[in-house]
């Protein structure tokens, strides 16, 4: 092979090799670190099972949280993707730092049939996007028959 290929090649080496390294080091980077300031939505239990319950049931659960952060916490909507879930209630007022408060959820399973499992988005001021959401879930049974 003569020396021109040789150096050819080993310069495609070297430069792959190099991609990789970079690409290797960019792969590796930690992270963002969360945020320090801001409020911050921690839940004491971000998810519910009603375990099984009869059509027609309804349920209701209650999601308590507090304000871990470093400024007040503004919720200002609580939505739902089904007619069938209602929140019931949520603070209005601001949560102050290390404050805490509720949020109750009505599940009603008319007309529902089997696993169902259900999302509720919180609208707030939250910095800590992990905290946008609780969810819950049921296994309703068919109504059993009056005797």
């Amino acid at each position: 092979m003569p020396k021109f290929e040789k150096k050819t090649i080993m310069k495609r080496i070297l430069i792959l090799i190099f991609g990789v390294a970079v690409a290797a080091a960019a792969y590796a980077q930690t992270p963002a670190a969360k945020p320090t300031t801001g409020p911050i939505l921690t839940w004491e239990k971000s998810t519910h099972d009603f375990g099984d319950i009869q059509a027609g049931d309804k349920v209701e659960n209650t999601f308590r949280f507090t304000n871990t952060g470093t400024e007040p916490l503004i919720i200002t909507n609580v939505t739902v993707t089904c007619g069938c879930t209602v929140p019931k209630g949520w603070p209005r007022d601001p949560i102050v730092a290390g404050g805490k408060g509720e949020i109750v959820v009505a599940f009603n399973s008319l007309g529902k049939m089997g696993k169902q499992n259900k999302v509720v988005t919180i609208v707030s001021n939250a910095v800590n996007p992990e905290g946008a959401t609780v969810s819950f879930s049921a296994n309703v049974l068919e109504k059993k028959a009056s005797q």
